[in-house]
Formats: C-alpha cells, structure tokens, sequence
C-alpha cells in the first residue's frame, strides 16, 4: 500500500477492524502509518465478488459497472430531494437484486427494469427521467403515456391504503 502523501510502499498496520462498508456490506478497515513521513491513513479491504457482465440491447457484453449505474441514477436524481443514503441503498438493491439471479450475464433490459422499480418508490421526477432514457421516448407524447400511468398507479396505490386504514375502523362500534 503506498502512502498517499509521498507515494512510499513501506507502511505498516497501526489498527484493523471489521466495519460496515455501505457498498459491500462488511468490510475489513485498517489504520496504517506511512514509515517515511509518519502521515497516517485509513484503508478498506472488501470481498471481490464475482463479476457480472451486462448483456447490452445490441448483443454487445461490458461487465458491470456499479460506477456507471450510479451515474444515470444521479443524473435522474438531480436536484431532486432524495438523500444520497436513499441513492446509496437503492444502488445496493439492484445489484443484490443482480448477484441473486446467479448469471454471470444479465441483460441490461431487467437493470433498467429492477432500477425503475426503485426509483418508482423513491421519486416520481426521478422515475420519469430515468424511465425517458431507458425506455428511450421518441416524444412528448410517450413522456405523457408514462407520466399517465404512473399517476393511475400512485392513485390505485393511495386507494389500497386508505381502504386498509379504513378497514380496521369498520369493524369497530363507538
């Protein structure tokens, strides 16, 4: 490991740990001491897992970049009030959405489908955006065919939950 103040490769371990990392689950943290100049750091150590290949509309396979998915979903994050936290677990969802199918090539179509699911939940701005590109609307009115269906949906979902609030009451005398 080389020291990032003067690029020396002799350090030594001053304290290691087990710690969560927020991208991989657990993760082992090590404080380390630079022999040269006595700058201290800190770095991860995390389990390598298998790769994944994406399977991309044309036929072309890329293995799977976490960085590059993060980058569309910020980009129909942006300037939106979600939590970079909430962006950080929905990342993590989709790709333990992934590693579950247990196939080393996925399609790009069911990332874009797992990641609309998500944005689905967490921003309706979010979903749409993400939802032009990935289904790649030709129009504005493509753009309106979604946006329709996706406010029949959060209406159908609002109705499911106030009749499941309701419910309770109904069998209750006053």
């Amino acid at each position: 490991m080389n020291c990032p103040a003067c690029d020396c490769h002799d350090t030594r371990v001053i304290d290691s740990r087990e710690t969560s990392d927020a991208r991989s689950g657990v993760a082992v943290r090590r404080r380390r001491q630079c022999v040269a100049c006595a700058k201290r750091f800190t770095t991860y150590e995390r389990y390598e897992r298998p790769d994944l290949r994406v399977v991309k509309r044309d036929g072309r396979v890329e293995d799977f970049d976490r960085d590059k998915l993060e980058v569309g979903v910020l980009k129909a994050c942006e300037k939106r009030p979600i939590p970079r936290e909430e962006i950080v677990r929905l990342l993590d969802t989709v790709e333990e959405k992934l590693r579950a199918l247990d196939a080393p090539d996925v399609p790009s179509t069911e990332i874009g489908a797992i990641v609309l699911e998500g944005l689905k939940a967490l921003d309706p701005v979010a979903y749409l955006r993400f939802a032009s590109v990935y289904k790649s609307f030709a129009d504005a009115e493509h753009f309106e065919k979604e946006l329709k269906q996706l406010r029949q949906e959060t209406l159908a979902e609002s109705l499911e939950k106030a009749q499941a609030r309701e419910a309770p009451r109904r069998g209750t005398k006053r």
